[in-house]
């Protein structure tokens, strides 16, 4: 049974091909710079060397069909015969509240899909858009779409109201909504195989720390909590997005810089975090850290900001759940980076928690980092969200 993932963002296309038989990857790849110059394919197939075609890619219909493309090529291809697809997974980053799981893609699924978008203006759209091209190209090919938004609609509704009028909640749907959420379930549950546990008796706050970075708390296997909230921005800071910000400053800046609402939204977002902490040296962790080394103070002070954030979301979640077994580290930072693993767990002594230098010297592989003695497991875990959207997939599709 071969699925396909498709993740269709503004301006790329990822893609992986999985045998699920085996769980393997059979080709995976990269479509960029859709609609701009310089456009590139990057083709992956499995045990043979990479494929980088540089060539115009206008739209993301071309993007995919050089995508089908390079699975089906004689050379470097996968697959003989496009039937050989049973089925197209796709990553959504919004559903509102409409959906609480993995759903086939209906008519009726698509329409709630696209009132969605006043709520993920940035994402929805494109990848609304790689449905319809899928669909076009792979007609009576099941999609299912697996939904960033979906592993959160567990959270109590203490924890996702804010604090406004309520009838904005009701007018608008505004609350909490969470993200990453195939990413949280997904080493959420690795975790518990790892450790040889059930997933309803494990506390665990889950750290997805990259451009884009949320932590979650998962309790008995359901998120109860999460730091991003109705929109991408919220939590702690990020590669250009602010991360929590007291609602007064808002108006405060858009009166003294004179601001309309698009540039006051373009400054949270796109100059804030690592960026505009730094004073521009960087949105990268890599280079802040690199600086950082060197003695450079704006650096420094991002890097702190950054980790204390962690901190700060493990010792509320702990708070929220009365308790936590386990801290999983994954994502970019989180995965690769043992200087923000060990700053952001240093002072947690009290929670029992206590990581071994030497073992968090691990990078992008599964590992127990925490030292024997300590109560709390804290772990490195590789995120696999094409894996997870491929399992809802082939569920999904399979009960057809």
């Amino acid at each position: 049974m071969k699925v396909l993932v498709v993740n269709s963002g503004s301006s790329s296309i990822k893609y992986q091909l999985f045998d699920m038989g085996n769980e393997s990857v059979l080709a995976k790849g990269l479509v960029e710079r859709i609609g701009i110059s310089d456009s590139i394919i990057n083709h992956y197939p499995s045990l043979r060397e990479p494929v980088i075609t540089h060539q115009d890619i206008p739209n993301h219909r071309i993007g995919i069909k050089l995508m089908m493309d390079a699975l089906l090529h004689l050379d470097y291809g996968v697959i003989k015969d496009i039937s050989e697809i049973v089925a197209v997974g796709h990553r959504v980053v919004h559903a509102g509240e409409k959906f609480s799981g993995s759903v086939l893609l209906i008519n009726e699924v698509m329409d709630a899909l696209k009132e969605c978008i006043e709520l993920a203006p940035l994402h929805n759209p494109p990848n609304i858009l790689g449905i319809e091209v899928c669909k076009e190209l792979m007609p009576g090919v099941p999609q299912v779409g697996v939904f960033d938004t979906a592993f959160h609609q567990t959270i109590p509704e203490h924890a996702y109201l804010y604090g406004i009028p309520y009838k904005y909640y009701k007018k608008y749907k505004i609350r909490r909504y969470g993200f990453h959420g195939t990413s949280h379930k997904y080493v959420a549950q690795r975790a518990a195989k790892i450790l040889g546990k059930s997933l309803e008796e494990l506390k665990i706050i889950t750290c997805h720390l990259g451009n884009g970075s949320s932590i979650t708390a998962v309790k008995k296997g359901v998120s109860v909590d999460t730091s991003l909230g109705f929109g991408t921005v919220a939590g702690i800071i990020m590669g250009t997005r602010c991360g929590d910000l007291d609602p007064a400053i808002i108006p405060f800046l858009m009166d003294k810089e004179k601001l309309n609402v698009e540039e006051m939204n373009r400054i949270i977002y796109k100059e804030s975090g690592f960026l505009g902490l730094s004073e521009g040296i960087s949105s990268d962790n890599r280079d802040l850290g690199d600086k950082a080394k060197q003695g450079d103070e704006r650096a420094m002070r991002t890097i702190f900001a950054f980790t204390y954030g962690i901190k700060k979301y493990i010792g509320a979640y702990a708070a929220a759940m009365g308790g936590v077994d386990v801290i999983v580290f994954t994502a970019g930072i989180g995965e690769n980076s043992p200087e923000t693993r060990a700053e952001a767990c240093k002072g947690l002594d009290f929670l029992g928690v206590k990581i071994d230098p030497e073992r968090n010297k691990v990078s992008a592989k599964e590992a127990i980092i925490s030292s024997d003695n300590s109560r709390v497991k804290v772990m490195v875990i590789p995120t696999n969200e094409e894996l997870m959207i491929a399992k809802d997939t082939a569920e999904i599709s399979g009960s057809l």
